[in-house]
């Protein structure tokens, strides 16, 4: 037993201490050693369970194996290391966080790919505004009049420096371009309604035109689809607002 005063050790049974003379008493039986050293087991293993959940949980298996070792350690030694708590913690911790950070996950992936799926939707805006730009370019150097549909895309990158980057969404992994331009702008030119479409999303393929049998909203799962209008306006437009688009010069607005 372990002496409360000096922490000497002294032999079961023993009424006093041998180096103090404090009166022992049955609770210096379970007394803890004041001068033990803290298992570096024990720390590691709770470290290793903290970081767990940042970690993936590859650092939980190598915690929980720490702790038990610890345990064993401190078990074995004579009261000259402590820790157990520790251990028991590095053990218990992980199993215990799995469940939660689990539940977390579920919460917040929805919420993930939301934010992917704006972040696409951003990129793609972004994109159709340049290639507007590009056609303003063609036509400044064109008598006003804009690329001629059947060859638009090739027209683009061969007079206004546009790369083939600026033709793709983001949001779709396949085709050279996911844009097409409105065919009844080629004998208007700049001179058509500043809210008639130019250009909006397509399925993939390359120089394509027409109308709004030809659009599409699944580059941005259904949502909707971005338009560029003749005025150079961008607008990313809900798949129930897009019967409300102009394509033609003759359309009542």
């Amino acid at each position: 037993m372990y002496c409360p005063k000096c922490g000497t050790e002294n032999p079961d049974g023993a009424q006093l201490c041998q180096v103090c003379s404090w009166v022992l008493t049955s609770t210096s039986i379970t007394a803890e050693n004041p001068n033990a050293k803290t298992s570096g087991l024990a720390i590691a293993a709770l470290v290793l369970a903290i970081l767990s959940p940042f970690a993936c949980f590859f650092t939980a298996l190598p915690a929980i194996i720490l702790g038990i070792i610890a345990l064993v350690k401190i078990g074995k030694s004579s009261g000259q290391l402590k820790g157990k708590g520790l251990a028991i913690t590095g053990i218990a911790l992980p199993p215990a966080l799995l469940p939660f950070v689990a539940l977390m996950m579920g919460i917040l992936m929805p919420a993930l790919a939301r934010v992917r799926q704006i972040s696409h939707r951003m990129v793609c805006g972004a994109n159709i505004s340049a290639l507007g730009k590009a056609m303003l370019i063609y036509a400044n150097d064109n008598n006003d009049m804009y690329p001629n549909p059947s060859k638009w895309c090739d027209l683009l990158i061969e007079h206004c420096d546009v790369t083939e980057k600026s033709f793709r969404c983001k949001g779709v992994c396949e085709g050279r371009c996911n844009y097409a331009m409105n065919k009844n702008i080629e004998k208007l030119g700049s001179a058509a309604p500043p809210d008639m479409v130019l250009l909006f999303e397509s399925l993939p393929g390359w120089n394509q035109y027409g109308g709004p049998e030809i659009l599409t909203t699944d580059n941005h799962q259904g949502d909707g689809c971005n338009v560029l209008l003749v005025d150079g306006y961008v607008e990313f437009v809900k798949t129930e607002d897009i019967n409300d688009l102009r394509w033609t010069a003759e359309e009542d607005k």
